[in-house]
């Protein structure tokens, strides 16, 4: 029980959770994000078709890396923190 106690009083005096990211910045992010995700979106579509698809993987991979992250940040400005 000696070790329960520690802890309880080491979790005490631990200051609380302050986030890196200011949760009113939140919705601006994730407005920039998804705007530039539809941007790569509508450039890759435009794109024409090479025999070596470097330029359409490049775009494609920051298309997907910008809306995943853009939706994790809308999640997280209305709410629901994953």
């Amino acid at each position: 029980m000696d070790n329960y106690e520690a802890i309880q009083a080491l979790h005490k005096s631990l200051p609380s959770f302050s986030p890196y990211v200011p949760a009113s910045l939140l919705p601006s992010i994730a407005l920039i994000l998804l705007a530039s995700t539809f941007a790569l979106t509508f450039y890759f579509s435009t794109l024409p078709k090479d025999t070596f698809p470097l330029r359409e993987t490049a775009v494609a991979s920051l298309a997907s890396v910008l809306g995943g992250f853009g939706v994790v940040a809308l999640f997280c400005s209305v709410g629901v923190n994953v």
